[in-house]
């Protein structure tokens, strides 16, 4: 699956993301390339719009969780909004893991993800 991302910014150092489809190890340069040029700015606010993301892999979480900490960094706000459930289910996965790794490899990883999410969406 693919990765579009769409930007709007609704006033100056205020954007809201979309990305929209798949963001995994395929698709995350896209994402991270959009993000490059949103932060080359004065950027006060982030808020990803998460309602068409129908899968997440630890790449793209990676990246999310990336912005978020850039936000920090600048004072900033970081936001997410309208998560599909599986899409949401990996963030509280993420959020929940101790600091240490739990994981042998990130292809574990984003099996156990995997998993996670087809079964949310089939539920």
């Amino acid at each position: 699956m693919s990765l579009k991302v769409t930007s709007k910014e609704e006033r100056p150092g205020v954007f809201i993301l979309s990305p929209i489809g798949s963001l995994d190890t395929n698709t995350c340069h896209t994402l991270e390339n959009r993000l490059k040029m949103i932060f080359e700015g004065h950027t006060k606010l982030i808020i990803f719009d998460m309602e068409n993301l129908e899968y997440i892999s630890s790449m793209g979480v990676r990246v999310i969780l990336q912005a978020q900490k850039e936000m920090k960094k600048r004072e900033g706000v970081f936001k997410m909004m309208n998560l599909k459930t599986q899409v949401q289910k990996v963030f509280e996965i993420i959020y929940s893991l101790p600091s240490d790794q739990v994981f042998g490899s990130q292809q574990e990883m984003d099996d156990y993800l995997d998993k996670i999410q087809k079964k949310m969406v089939e539920e």
